[in-house]
């Protein structure tokens, strides 16, 4: 099997609009929560989110490009074409015909969506563009990334929820390591903060009205977030040959389902997807000093996870960082994992541990160090990557430090 490394990074979410001003923002603890600005938000239950603000898309893309990319795909390009710059690739040639492109995207084109529904049912209108399907579609990220790059090999979508992300960049890994491919685009995108969107999530009763306090006691729900992170996944002799910077090295995964409910989660399942990455990754529990955790905010979700934790590394969870950046950027649904590997390399890479803020009181289901309010300097040899979706689907990443 080939060493599989990271060589490019590129994120668009409600922290920055490109990895230095997230990163940055993640070492200062800041919230990219507020309230949200979208029509017919005085008809909404809940009024906050984690939306991209300042973005001018009419100034990155034509209007051609327009009529094709729903925000979901906006938001893809801008953080592919960060990742892909900072690798310094160019694909022609082999390198082109085996490069791929493996996304994570639940909802698909939802402002599209929602704006069409409001057509058709609102306005009465029985026309609607002809570019709807292609422009709502769950791998129309995916897909303009593949040409806009050249990349002609296996490329795709995966939707499982919160776990898409996850599950996507598990795919893309799995092809380089076994020389499917030298090099694979992959990570997530998401943007369901339309109206349609954010009253389906209200009806679910797991959202908060205030604010996302992951592991807190004083925890009340969730907080939707929309945006994307891309990444450049390279076979490690090939990245090195050419001189390239790397990032972080992935080095396993593993990914279970839960076979029990559709929406409230497993400690048994997430137990299972955490001991396998280490399994597969090959390491000791021993050797792992931070996790990225799903920490929704939900009751039922962190006490969950801390249990699932708990059971996996024994008495060394005592001395685990286990952090929520959805804290910070919001629960970016599809989108959310590869958002949230970003603080996993910035912890490998720079020593620096994303915070879970919003932090007010411990609770006894999560007592663990949650790297409360301020990002913490510590060295890290090895980090995961958890990811827990509706539906009972488990995705964990397992990366080390270059």
């Amino acid at each position: 099997m080939k060493r599989v490394v990271i060589t490019g990074a590129g994120t668009i979410n409600a922290l920055g609009h490109d990895v230095p001003q997230t990163l940055a923002a993640m070492r200062e603890g800041k919230c990219g929560i507020g309230e949200l600005s979208l029509r017919d938000v005085d008809r909404l239950a809940v009024k906050i989110g984690a939306q991209v603000r300042g973005f001018e898309p009419d100034k990155i893309f034509n209007r051609q490009q327009l009529a094709l990319y729903d925000r979901f795909t906006q938001f893809a390009l801008v953080a592919a074409r960060e990742a892909l710059a900072q690798s310094g690739l160019e694909f022609s040639g082999e390198l082109s015909a085996k490069t791929g492109v493996v996304l994570g995207n639940s909802g698909g084109g939802m402002q599209t969506l929602d704006e069409n529904y409001r057509t058709v049912y609102e306005d009465g209108k029985n026309r609607v563009h002809p570019f709807v399907v292609p422009k709502l579609m769950n791998n129309a990220a995916a897909s303009h990334i593949s040409m806009e790059f050249n990349l002609k090999g296996p490329s795709f979508t995966v939707a499982s929820a919160c776990a898409s992300s996850n599950h996507a960049m598990a795919q893309a890994f799995q092809m380089v390591r076994h020389a499917m491919s030298p090099v694979m685009i992959t990570g997530g995108a998401e943007s369901m903060l339309c109206f349609g969107g954010v009253k389906a999530w209200e009806g679910l009763r797991v959202m908060s009205k205030d604010a996302c306090r992951p592991f807190s006691a004083t925890r009340n729900g969730m907080v939707q977030g929309e945006g994307a992170g891309v990444f450049v996944f390279e076979e490690y002799e090939h990245a090195k040959a050419r001189g390239a910077e790397i990032l972080a090295e992935v080095i396993g995964f593993a990914m279970t389902s839960d076979a029990a409910d559709i929406v409230m989660p497993s400690r048994q399942g997430a137990s299972r997807a955490i001991s396998g990455a280490l399994a597969d990754a090959r390491i000791n529990r021993e050797e792992v000093g931070y996790i990225n955790a799903h920490g929704t905010g939900t009751a039922a979700n962190d006490k969950t996870e801390c249990s699932a934790v708990a059971d996996v590394f024994g008495p060394h969870a005592d001395k685990l960082m286990i952090s929520s950046t959805k804290s910070m950027h919001g629960h970016l649904i599809g989108g959310t994992g590869a958002v949230e590997l970003l603080a996993c390399i910035m912890a490998l890479r720079d020593g620096v541990i994303a915070p879970t803020i919003g932090y007010e009181e411990a609770d006894p289901e999560c007592e663990m160090d949650v790297v409360p309010n301020q990002a913490r300097e510590a060295q890290v040899d090895v980090a995961l990557s958890n990811a827990f979706a509706f539906g009972g689907l488990n995705a964990v990443m397992a990366l080390r430090r270059v």
